[in-house]
């Protein structure tokens, strides 16, 4: 404990001293911050699966990755009378004795004798483990010297990383630095900071971490053949998207896929902006007729038809619809109502937000309020309102800083503490019936406290200030909602642009969605950039953001790759397929069988799109990825097809009885003066949205006309089939 309160004249005797021990140690001064603690972390003693881990390992505990020196030093020299550390003999010493694994060490060898880390070591116990130098400058920034790398299959390439202090003096921290992939397939990481690109064209990002700095590399490895930089110009431009869609294709060497025709823009426009299939009559008028503006008018049609609310007020009850068996089913009525009225009334993105995020009153008057009732603590609501609405994943630095990110403990509870007097009135939750009324209220009180220091955290935004025209006394969370939602904070407009790119594109431009970070960069970040413009510039409307995006050439883009974009995930050059949502799929099997849904709890008829809790039974809907009603939000669903779902379609009695129904369009169809030719265009138009090819069109006649009395059972057959194809349950 003495060496700990040293005065600095004796601190600095202490290192003359050991430097004049003899030649072996050089006299460079060796700091803990400075010099010991980045080793721990670059040879992962501090890690997640070592000493970093919540209990330590062995007795001995540091902050993951270093994020608190001042506990760490006291871990190593001072903790258990520092039996860590032998200052007379520091080759002895526990530390660098099991690092070198000279003793039994559950983490093996780290590194080995006469390594520089050893000398590092070795230097700062025999100067007396100085915890600061005298006049210590402190860790600044920390960048790459070089960030964009353009490599052949194959080529490697070395990273170099500097430091930069509060005394404008810099370091070469490469070896000492952390490095990780975004997808080794494409480029690896080496622990010394050696990139190797793989043998396919593609792109990635590496991150490099030091200490709590992080910097990422940007590594495309583009195609061997060269594309014409007219090809580019002569693509077909409808907006800003093709613009910079294109640039990155020609960056890459990338040639897109070709456009598709009507009938498939049709039925790929009314599944992801309404939810359903286009009907046979649709499809006809759309694909006859001649005028220039058909799709734009298709859009703006659809955008204001009835099922637009059901379907994108569904998808956003993935992301806010609470367990009702936690909250009650009376809330989760109430909050279901809310957010498709949101809808119906067209309200704006921004305010919208705002509701949410300082809704106050009763569950059973005010359905937003819910989300209070949900989530009842002000760590509970940092983690949600941070990913939903800002896209930024706060959890990790609820107990440490984060780990790939610049986000801190304190940057946490700050951001905790405008929750901090949110006060409920009722009698709580009662699982599994929690019926009772519950009142949502701002109290006069209410702290959050740091859980390290005990610190009482002061309301502050992750980053920027928060508006002027905020009353001081105001409830915070006005005061977030307006920081939140002014258009000088692109975190809040780009999740929302990320959100609704991905449900159009198949894929976001950040992906997970909502996981907006520098070692996730975007795969096209001017184009992110341009519609986070866009949709601030449009004032957070949706509907003329998934107009903007639906309207471009990029969007029409086949999903049939060519041998230039077959590899390609990232860059939008072929339009990525992907099955069609649990709720769209049932809709368009009763949309086209003419069987309307029978759903308990719901009116005859209801939609599945329409569906106001996840305890609506409904085998089908679990089996096609709906989020299980006890699973919290924001909810994820995956899009992979299974096997599963295959043989469900194949056998599932619903389906079949649907077919066979005596008031479906099967019996219809077969007692219908309709010629063969006639009735297989309908069941084209009606089920994949297309005419029948010739070799389609003669299949299905000869199969009629040879069935004769047995013309039902043929057509029933056929619509069995086809609704069993990838063609119908994928968005191609």
């Amino acid at each position: 404990m003495l060496r700990r309160t040293r005065p600095g004249w004796l601190l600095l005797l202490a290192v003359l001293s050991a430097g004049l021990a003899g030649p072996t140690h050089a006299v460079q001064p060796v700091s803990f911050e400075l010099d010991v603690q980045p080793l721990l972390t670059s040879t992962g003693c501090n890690a997640g699966a070592c000493h970093g881990k919540q209990r330590g390992q062995n007795g001995f505990q540091l902050s993951l990755l270093g994020f608190d020196p001042e506990y760490d030093y006291h871990a190593v020299a001072v903790e258990a009378r520092g039996r860590r550390l032998s200052h007379g003999a520091p080759g002895q010493s526990l530390l660098l004795q099991k690092a070198t694994a000279e003793v039994p060490h559950g983490g093996g060898r780290r590194f080995t004798v006469g390594s520089a880390e050893y000398e590092t070591l070795y230097r700062w116990i025999e100067q007396g483990a100085l915890r600061r130098l005298p006049g210590e400058p402190t860790l600044q920034q920390v960048e790459l010297v070089e960030s964009q790398f353009s490599l052949l299959p194959g080529q490697q390439q070395s990273l170099k990383v500097m430091a930069t202090y509060s005394d404008h003096t810099q370091r070469d921290v490469t070896a000492q630095t952390t490095y990780l992939s975004n997808d080794a397939t494409v480029v690896s990481a080496a622990a010394d900071g050696t990139m190797t690109a793989g043998k396919l064209p593609g792109e990635t990002a590496v991150m490099a971490r030091y200490m709590n700095r992080i910097c990422v590399a940007e590594v495309v490895i583009p195609q061997d053949e060269m594309v014409p930089a007219e090809f580019y110009a002569d693509l077909p431009r409808n907006n800003f998207i093709d613009d910079l869609v294109y640039a990155k294709l020609q960056k890459l060497g990338i040639r897109p896929s070709e456009p598709i025709d009507d009938a498939t823009f049709l039925r790929r426009v009314s599944t992801d902006l309404i939810g359903r299939v286009p009907t046979a009559e649709e499809v006809a008028d759309f694909v006859q007729s001649s005028d220039p503006n058909k799709r734009e008018a298709c859009v703006d049609r659809l955008l204001q038809h009835p099922a637009y609310v059901d379907h994108w007020s569904n998808m956003w009850a993935d992301l806010l619809r609470p367990n009702p068996y936690r909250v009650g089913i009376k809330a989760v009525f109430n909050y279901d109502h809310w957010i498709r009225q949101q809808f119906r009334d067209d309200v704006p993105y921004d305010e919208f937000v705002r509701k949410l995020v300082t809704a106050k009153g009763s569950t059973w008057h005010n359905g937003a309020v819910t989300l209070y009732r949900d989530r009842r603590s002000p760590d509970e609501m940092a983690t949600l309102i941070s990913q939903l609405f800002l896209g930024v994943r706060l959890e990790c630095a609820k107990c440490h800083h984060h780990v790939f990110e610049k986000w801190s403990q304190q940057d946490f509870y700050q951001f905790a503490a405008f929750f901090a007097k949110v006060k409920h009135k009722g009698t709580g939750l009662s699982p599994p019936i929690s019926g009772s009324e519950e009142l949502v209220y701002v109290g006069t009180s209410g702290t959050v406290k740091h859980p390290v220091s005990g610190e009482v955290m002061t309301p502050r935004p992750l980053f920027g200030e928060l508006p002027e025209s905020v009353e001081a006394n105001a409830d915070p969370r006005e005061a977030l909602a307006a920081w939140m939602t002014t258009k000088d904070n692109d975190y809040f407009a780009g999740v929302q642009v990320n959100r609704l790119w991905a449900a159009l594109m198949g894929r976001g431009l950040v992906d997970p969605v909502d996981d907006l970070r520098s070692t996730n960069p975007p795969s096209n970040p001017a184009l992110l950039d341009a519609l986070v413009q866009h949709f601030q510039d449009i004032n957070f409307d949706n509907k003329q953001l998934l107009k903007t995006i639906a309207l471009s050439n990029v969007y029409s883009l086949s999903s049939l790759p060519n041998e230039s974009n077959v590899g390609d995930r990232l860059n939008y050059s072929r339009h990525y397929r992907h099955r069609l949502r649990a709720e769209v799929l049932m809709d368009s099997i009763a949309q086209i069988t003419e069987t309307p849904h029978s759903l308990s709890g719901m009116p005859a008829g209801s939609r599945a799109n329409q569906v106001w809790t996840h305890r609506v039974d409904s085998f089908f809907l679990d089996t096609f990825g709906r989020p299980n009603e006890n699973q919290d939000p924001p909810c994820e669903r995956l899009a992979d097809s299974t096997v599963t779902q295959a043989l469900h379609l194949m056998n599932s009695s619903d389906i079949d009885a649907r077919i066979r129904s005596d008031s479906g369009r099967a019996a219809r169809l077969a007692a219908s003066d309709l010629s063969s030719a006639e009735v297989a265009q309908q069941l084209y138009l009606t089920i994949y949205s297309r005419m029948p090819t010739d070799a389609e069109r003669q299949y299905v006649v000869e199969a009629l006309d040879a069935a004769q009395d047995k013309r039902r059972a043929v057509i029933e057959d056929l619509m069995w089939a086809m609704l069993n194809t990838p063609e119908f349950s994928i968005q191609n």
